[in-house]
């Protein structure tokens, strides 16, 4: 058997795989489960889209790699949606790098930045895989509370307050998982 790398030593399950399974359980022949979790479809798509599906993977022009970067119209959508959105301008060419999900993106800017040893700003309550990447990349874990009396917002004077030295990242995120709470124009 071949020895895995000393740093998935601490590594676990990811959390929501066991929620998941724990769900499954749940999910009998008697009590049907609803599994609201996850965006999973339950349906085929439209006919119409299985058509372009195939259209597309006969021509020729697709068989090879992707642009590691995306679609050059896609990153230009999203630029586009920022400006109109939140009235900020972005670069398509250098500043919008379309992901496969959060996950691949959250250990891309870790691997990038984060070195053995420094610390990494987590909210508490958070999503789990800001930790699960921080101990992957050897980094400390530094929760931070999210304040149910702020609306489970961020305690910005706590912060202010601490030895922020160590700090090479701080994880914030909204809609905020997993309370579905929006930051404030203030915020």
């Amino acid at each position: 058997m071949i020895k895995t790398a000393n740093r998935i030593a601490n590594v676990e399950e990811y959390y929501f795989s066991k929620k998941l399974a724990e769900v499954r359980t749940l999910d009998t022949g008697a009590v049907r489960v609803i599994n609201l979790g996850i965006g999973s479809p339950d349906q085929a798509p439209s006919e119409n889209a299985i058509e372009a599906l195939i259209a597309s993977a006969k021509n020729p022009a697709n068989h090879g790699y992707q642009n590691y970067k995306g679609i050059p119209a896609f990153r230009k959508a999203i630029a586009d949606f920022y400006m109109k959105t939140y009235n900020t301008s972005l670069d398509p060419e250098s500043m919008i790098l379309p992901l496969m999900g959060s996950k691949e993106g959250i250990m891309h800017i870790s691997m990038a930045f984060v070195n053995e040893g420094e610390e990494v700003l987590i909210p508490n309550p958070g999503y789990p895989t800001y930790s699960s990447v921080a101990n992957l990349v050897g980094a400390r874990l530094r929760p931070y509370d999210l304040k149910e009396e702020l609306n489970w917002g961020i305690d910005a004077e706590t912060l202010k307050r601490s030895d922020l030295s160590k700090v090479k990242l701080m994880w914030i995120n909204f809609p905020h998982m997993p309370t579905g709470r929006t930051a404030s124009r203030k915020e």
